[in-house]
């Protein structure tokens, strides 16, 4: 970083309140100072931390939606412990509705970052040094990528019994085995032994209330979970997935489905048509084993190979 960054001191908060700290990450051509917004909501009493994060890609809003609802709610103020929010990490992204930043780089694939590296990952060890070291556990929050929408869903690595507690505790529609991807938030974090999930939910640059208010309500299940929150809402118990498979367009066309996301389907089931757009020809896309649509394209015309419809199978 070109500024020295502040540390932020949870300590230093009064218990029962909150206090905004900023982390300046570098400056703009114009020589103006990004600076990335931290919100430390202390509890009277001592306990663990949470760390909230959304945006990480600056296009995925939801995240900072749910974030700001409950900030006005009053309801990431703990009875104990503290909680550290950061409704927008990408900072760069979201000014410009991109998933990246300026440089092209995905911030989550640049983790655990360096302070000499590109942007990214300058801004990648912003985050890791000043902010993850305070944490004992991390919720970030995402949404499907364009033009794709997710439905509410927690994904963690099944083998982090830690991180697989936390991810049952948030309570979401599914929960997914997903391992940990090189380069990544979750994988930076899993590194220092600390649980960390990712909620997926909606879509980028697009309002989605059911994700919005399952982000919330998985949130507050995270607080009574980890003792900082004396009440919240019961526990759901989430549908596991074990596996999941993209099914892809074999031609270009136009595509329509015939399901929508969350729904569930039998092997076999007619899922979407897809053809030219002259009525020439048309084929079926069924669903190859018993499911649930956990992600659906919402694209009309496709390229032959693009991702249309996410099946995950539940072992349950």
């Amino acid at each position: 970083m070109s500024d020295a960054s502040p540390a932020i001191q949870p300590d230093q908060v009064p218990p029962g309140t909150h206090q905004e700290f900023y982390l300046p990450i570098e400056r703009l051509p114009s020589n103006t100072l990004i600076e990335m917004p931290v919100f430390v909501y202390r509890g009277r009493e001592a306990g663990p931390t949470l760390l909230l994060t959304a945006a990480l890609h600056g296009d995925e809003v939801i995240g900072t939606e749910s974030l700001r609802r409950l900030s006005r709610l009053g309801d990431l103020q703990p009875d104990r412990g503290t909680v550290i929010s950061i409704p927008i990490v990408n900072i760069y992204g979201f000014l410009h509705q991109s998933r990246t930043l300026p440089d092209g780089k995905d911030l989550n694939r640049s983790f655990p970052g360096s302070p000499g590296g590109s942007l990214a990952r300058r801004l990648a060890g912003v985050v890791m040094t000043e902010v993850v070291p305070l944490c004992d556990a991390v919720v970030d929050l995402h949404t499907g990528g364009a033009r794709r929408t997710n439905y509410p869903q927690v994904r963690c690595d099944f083998g982090r019994t830690d991180s697989l507690a936390l991810g049952r505790a948030f309570g979401a529609p599914f929960l997914i085995h997903s391992t940990e991807i090189e380069g990544s938030f979750r994988k930076a974090v899993s590194n220092l032994d600390k649980p960390v999930v990712v909620y997926e939910g909606g879509e980028s640059l697009r309002h989605d209330e059911l994700a919005t208010r399952e982000a919330m309500q998985g949130i507050r299940r995270i607080m009574v979970h980890l003792g900082i929150k004396d009440n919240g809402p019961g526990i759901e118990a989430s549908r596991v997935i074990e596996s999941r498979k993209w099914l892809r367009a074999k031609q270009s066309g136009v595509f329509v489905p015939g399901i929508t996301y969350g729904a569930e389907v039998i092997k076999g089931d007619v899922l979407a048509h897809l053809g030219d757009p002259y009525g020439k020809k048309t084929e079926e896309l069924k669903a190859p084993f018993d499911g649930f649509v956990i992600g659906l394209n919402n694209a009309t015309t496709v390229h032959a190979g693009d991702a249309l419809i996410h099946l995950g199978k539940s072992e349950d």
